[in-house]
């Protein structure tokens, strides 16, 4: 069922001490509008007598949690809370203020769209939103969106599907096309639990967790120092290995710690990213932000399968919204290799594997690797950082798997184990070939 608390009741649950920022000035008055709809000054009239508003949107400065936050509120009681030019005004000087005090920009959406009563002067409202996001961004400043009932046209487009961070409230409609202009079909896909599925959102969020889950984000997306990520303790195996196929058995094994037991030991609390905003999410890819003493660091964690083009993307993601908002960056490398299947071809495997080699060369904050299981070619070394990988005791590092490596050799399966302890790729002979700085143990971290 729709939620249709108005804008004032949102701020009221949300941020304390809010403060609302003086309307601009509305400039000069047309009758009608810009493009003189019929009736148009008398619908807003009606408008404001039923919301008390003056506009679509209210905006203002409250805290959230502990962090003071630029808050945009959509009044969808407001003529469907569209964006017309006086919305334009709002949203900017809005966006200008919180470059002005550095503060994180919160949108809570619900709108149908372009006010279609002023023509394509409302329309471009959208590029001058997209160019205030652009600058905000630009400033390293946070940007998070709460997508309620509904969220359509291009509220979805810019402030829904533009922020670093993007949640959804339980069954809001959210889609690029609002519910009167659909062509006829499966209307499931204009929900947010189907955004969600398709990695375009991160998470729903019960309305009475709201509160609480905005802090979260807020305080791990403003909460860096700009130290290096130290690599976690060793959570398995105490000793290296003896031989390359030892190696391999021990990484290999069911019981050997995976991803979620390394970063539920390391962080004191997290919160997870999702979706690779091109239409996929891989559940073998972890990725978000974490609490440890107080000082928030990225993470990037394989899991132990194959990693899809979509979970590459969303480490690539990670990294290029943690290096703009100037966060250290975890990766945790465990995976076989890169899916190699032809639904993976197809779905650009080769340029969602440059992505996270790009994102990881270009950052400008630190990158700390730890190989934890699998290092299986290049689909592991795109999570790997260069000079600052270090290793578990029950992990390895390969050029290839040593199945592969015999299969190009033609030798058989007898062949593996040897082929294996050619590789050289047990941790102690990655810290012998420079690749590795060290192998941690149960102390370190």
């Amino acid at each position: 069922m729709a939620d249709r608390r108005s804008a004032r009741e949102f701020v009221a649950e949300l941020a304390a001490g809010f403060t609302e920022l003086p309307a601009p000035p509305a400039g000069s008055s047309v009758v009608d509008g810009p493009i003189g709809w019929p009736g148009y000054d008398e619908a807003r009239a009606r408008a404001e007598e039923r919301t008390g508003e003056r506009e679509s949107v209210l905006c203002g400065v409250g805290r959230i949690g502990a962090v003071e936050a630029m808050l945009i509120v959509f009044e969808f009681g407001f003529l469907g809370g569209s964006l017309g030019r006086r919305t334009g005004d709002r949203i900017e000087a809005a966006f200008t203020e919180a470059r002005r005090r550095r503060t994180p920009v919160v949108s809570l959406i619900a709108t149908g769209g372009s006010r279609m009563q002023e023509g394509m002067a409302a329309l471009t409202q959208l590029h001058r939103i997209a160019g205030q996001a652009a600058l905000t961004r630009a400033a390293g400043l946070p940007q998070v969106s709460v997508l309620r009932d509904p969220t359509t046209g291009g509220g979805w487009a810019t402030l829904g599907a533009g922020a670093d961070v993007t949640l959804a409230l339980p069954g809001a409609q959210v889609g690029f096309a609002g519910a009167r202009v659909r062509p006829p079909g499966d209307f499931s896909a204009y929900t947010a639990e189907s955004q969600l599925a398709s990695g375009l959102l991160d998470r729903i969020v019960d309305p009475a967790h709201l509160p609480e889950t905005l802090g979260r984000w807020l305080t791990l997306l403003t909460g860096a120092d700009g130290r290096p990520a130290e690599p976690p303790a060793a959570l398995g195996a105490t000793e290296p290995p003896a031989t390359g196929w030892d190696a391999v058995l021990a990484a290999r094994a069911p019981e050997r710690p995976r991803a979620d037991a390394y970063l539920t030991h390391y962080f004191d609390w997290c919160e997870d990213i999702s979706g690779d905003r091109c239409g996929g999410v891989d559940d073998g890819v972890r990725c978000g932000f974490g609490s440890r003493g107080g000082v928030t660091i990225a993470y990037a964690a394989q899991r132990g399968s194959a990693t899809r083009p979509a979970g590459f993307r969303t480490a690539a993601r990670l990294v290029r919204l943690a290096d703009r908002l100037g966060i250290p960056v975890l990766t945790l490398v465990d995976t076989p290799g890169a899916a190699n299947d032809a639904a993976a071809e197809r779905e650009g495997a080769g340029s969602a594997i440059a992505e996270v080699f790009a994102a990881i060369a270009g950052a400008s904050v630190p990158v700390t690797s730890l190989v934890i299981g699998e290092g299986g070619s290049g689909g592991a070394l795109a999570f790997a950082a260069p000079g600052r990988i270090w290793a578990t005791p029950d992990s390895f590092f390969s050029v290839t798997s040593p199945e592969a490596a015999a299969a190009i050799l033609k030798r058989g399966p007898e062949e593996v184990p040897a082929t294996a302890n050619r590789l050289h790729l047990r941790p102690q002979d990655l810290v012998e070939l420079g690749i590795a700085e060290g192998i941690v143990t149960r102390t370190s971290g």
